[in-house]
């Protein structure tokens, strides 16, 4: 019956010939209910009912019976609603005028793909963007995604269409393992996904069209809001918006609601000061507003000296704070990340962090500076440009060293609670006055995953200012976040771009850690040969140093990759002389790498010795380090599968995995569900091995890791074999294939041939 029913209710909303923002308003309705129930989610009251029979022009009594009808009858078991992604900024505050372009924004939705909005700088493009995409949503119920291109933002390099695509496709829950590297691809791959939606794309600060044209949609139901400063007559099928200033009535609403309610004076003259803009409005309300005592008169004294540039106005703002905050307002504008703290804002300016909080409170409470989420500061474009034009001739350097020290100064505390061994002989030329809270393992890594825009936006900063030693620190502890997120490749690149201001430090020790971390990137990524050409020149440098430290770890890693050449003879010759090299005081360095060596053994079928030191270690590493535990507690498991016994097997691999969520190493998670699907098939369980293999590949895919893909689809397609899925098996057989053609793990190929023989 309520199916019935919604298919009565969709017929009169056609009759009506209205969209479903309009039928809410008119019936006094929300749009959000009317979805339900013409979806047959929900069952409307009769008044309801009445009401839209009332809009369309029909009789509404023959549709009581089977209202009644709808109304008692069974209600639908409730389903689990797919999560629906909504990244769209919060919708202005009094948002006031614009009622011609907004009505044109929202008709635009129903005819057309693709609005241009464009205008000039803080004319509100954003703003009526942001407020139509939000009346919208019930239209487009498929997700609201948002996008800032930079395409003007003062000291920022514009968002080019290949990252665009890439952070596009992640909103839409693609792994990065999914999203291919080329553009063309990627925007092939867009349009396909975008296929079958109703979303709205909000695509703001566009530089040009070239920027975003490959971010347009093909087919389906995809509505495209673009805003630029420059009018997008390249674009084709385009509808375009254009704004000018503000009406004066519209313009002298929004200044009275904003400041706050009507103050004696002449608005207008106020109004022609700010060039009828919204942003200027807006500052030059929130002067008054927190100015009880003035009459407008007063504001337009202030407004009066100068020309009658919108300039003006931040001028004016300006001139009313007092050195500290205009300095503090100067420096923001060089702030390289999407946001700051109050930490990194005490860093930037050299100050105690107490003073630093309440300068940008002050700075909000004028609005040049804006609060989206507690404790986060950001500013508007056009208040960025002028923050750096207050004192155009100032040197960035000092500042960014110093907030580049305080990013470098916290990842320090990082690493000594995730247990990072090798030596990174950094130093902080400018300690901060203040470092957050990092004194657990959680807390630590939440700071990081926050701030990793912002640390990877100050590091490109530091290699163009040529601040080497921030640079160089920040591209080697950034490598600290490899085994929870992933990522080899923008890892890589940030050690090869910071590798020649490493070498123009001329610390020779510095450079053979810089080796060191980019050998072991090179590593994970499958590029075996030129890992040992890395690593070979760390050694050498180590040597020379005479760190034994070092010299061992990079011993270690060559055995690692020795391991994966399939030599492991020459794994355990390596780590053995690893072991040999480290000094008595170095015990966690010693444990690590004496872990290593009992994994080499087992791939020599020395299960017992394996076993013998290994659990060793982990009695006295269990509650020291638990990473090394972890590795302790693979060896086992693995080892008691090569003696045949899978159960003892199984219990250590989800140990394990118990330890990488507790220490959130989702990278190392996998590897270990994968030891646990291996167990399990060997028990006789396939189908619980094919889940637990699933549950790897998708950790693996999140992190786009395609070496260690290789070596887990071979055993999950042996699963998916047992359970009889010959079709998904051969799947996984050729992907390991490829993947370990295209990487170079010749000693993967054998096997995934003869798998795929064998499942086809």
């Amino acid at each position: 019956m309520r199916d019935e029913l919604a298919g009565q209710l969709s017929q009169l909303r056609d009759l009506t010939g209205r969209s479903l923002r309009e039928l809410a308003r008119d019936i006094d309705a929300s749009s959000s209910s009317l979805s339900r129930y013409f979806s047959g989610q929900a069952v409307p009251t009769w008044p309801t009912v009445v009401a839209l029979c009332k809009a369309a022009g029909r009789d509404p009594r023959p549709l009581r019976e089977l209202w009644e009808r709808a109304k008692d009858g069974p209600q639908p078991a409730p389903s689990a609603a797919a999560p629906v992604r909504n990244d769209l900024p919060h919708d202005v505050t009094a948002f006031t005028g614009r009622r011609a372009e907004l009505d044109a924004l929202l008709d635009a939705a129903r005819t057309t793909s693709v609005v241009a909005i464009d205008g000039m700088g803080g004319v509100g493009k954003s703003a009526l963007a942001v407020h139509a995409a939000h009346l919208l949503t019930a239209e487009f119920p498929d997700g609201q995604l948002y996008l800032d291109l930079h395409g003007f933002t003062p000291g920022r390099e514009r968002v080019e269409p290949a990252e665009a695509l890439r952070v596009l496709l992640s909103a839409l829950g693609l792994p990065p393992g999914r999203i291919p590297e080329g553009l063309a691809e990627r925007a092939a791959l867009w349009r396909s996904e975008l296929a079958t939606r109703r979303a709205i794309v909000l695509l703001d600060n566009a530089a040009d069209a070239d920027q975003v044209r490959d971010l347009l949609p093909g087919a389906g139901q995809i509505f495209v809001v673009i805003t630029s400063r420059r009018r997008m007559v390249h674009l084709d099928g385009v509808h375009p918006i254009s704004l000018d200033v503000l009406p004066s009535e519209d313009a002298a609403q929004l200044f009275v609601e904003s400041a706050g309610g009507a103050r004696p004076g002449d608005v207008n003259e106020v109004l022609r000061r700010c060039g009828n803009l919204p942003l200027a409005i807006r500052v030059a309300a929130a002067r008054l507003r927190h100015r009880p005592a003035w009459t407008l008169d007063t504001l337009v004294e202030r407004l009066r000296e100068g020309d009658l540039a919108v300039s003006d106005v931040f001028e004016m703002s300006l001139r009313q704070l007092d050195p500290a905050q205009r300095r503090m307002f100067r420096l923001l504008g060089l702030v390289p990340g999407e946001d700051i703290d109050a930490y990194a804002a005490a860093a930037l300016a050299g100050i105690p962090l107490a003073n630093a909080r309440s300068l940008l409170e002050d700075l909000v409470d004028v609005h040049l500076v804006q609060e989206p989420a507690a404790g986060r500061y950001r500013m508007h474009d056009l208040l960025r440009q002028a923050a750096r034009a207050d004192d155009p001739t100032a040197d960035p350097a000092p500042a960014i060293t110093r907030l580049a020290d305080y990013y470098l100064s916290a990842m320090l505390a990082v690493k000594t609670l995730i247990q990072i061994l090798i030596p990174i002989p950094i130093t902080v030329s400018q300690p901060p006055s203040a470092l957050p809270d990092l004194s657990d393992h959680d807390k630590a890594i939440t700071w990081m995953d926050t701030e990793w825009g912002n640390l990877v936006a100050t590091f490109g900063l530091t290699v163009q200012l040529r601040i080497d030693a921030a640079a160089v620190g920040l591209a080697q502890h950034a490598t600290m976040a490899h085994g929870r997120r992933g990522g080899s490749l923008q890892l890589r690149d940030g050690l090869e771009i910071s590798l020649p201001a490493a070498e123009r430090l001329g610390d020779r020790h510095l450079l053979a850690s810089h080796h060191y971390l980019l050998g072991s990137l090179l590593f994970r990524m499958g590029r075996l040969d030129e890992s040992i050409s890395e690593l070979a020149t760390c050694q050498v440098l180590m040597a020379a140093e005479g760190d034994a430290v070092g010299e061992a770890m990079t011993l270690f890693q060559l055995g690692e990759v020795r391991e994966h050449l399939a030599d492991a003879a020459g794994a355990v010759e390596l780590l053995e002389r690893a072991v040999a090299l480290v000094p008595p005081h170095a015990t966690a360095v010693r444990a690590r790498l004496r872990s290593s060596l009992s994994n080499a053994l087992v791939r020599l079928g020395k299960y017992e010795a394996a076993r013998e030191i290994a659990a060793e270690l982990l009695e006295t590493t269990r509650e020291t380090d638990r990473q090394t535990a972890r590795m302790c507690l693979d060896v086992l498991g693995r080892a008691a599968l090569g003696q045949n016994d899978a159960q003892v097997a199984l219990d250590f691999a989800e140990q394990a995995v118990a330890v990488n969520q507790a220490t959130r190493h989702t990278f190392f998670e996998a590897v270990s569900l994968t030891d646990v699907a291996v167990a399990l098939l060997h028990l006789g369980r396939p189908e619980e091995a094919a889940t637990r293999h699933a549950e790897a590949v998708v950790i693996l895919e999140l992190a786009g890791e395609p070496d260690r893909m290789a070596r887990v689809h071979l055993p999950y397609a042996e699963a998916c074999l047992a359970t009889g899925d010959r079709e998904t098996a051969a799947r996984y057989f050729q992907e390991a294939l490829d993947l370990a053609t295209a990487q170079g793990l010749g000693y993967l190929v054998p096997e995934a041939r003869s798998g795929l023989s064998r499942a086809s």
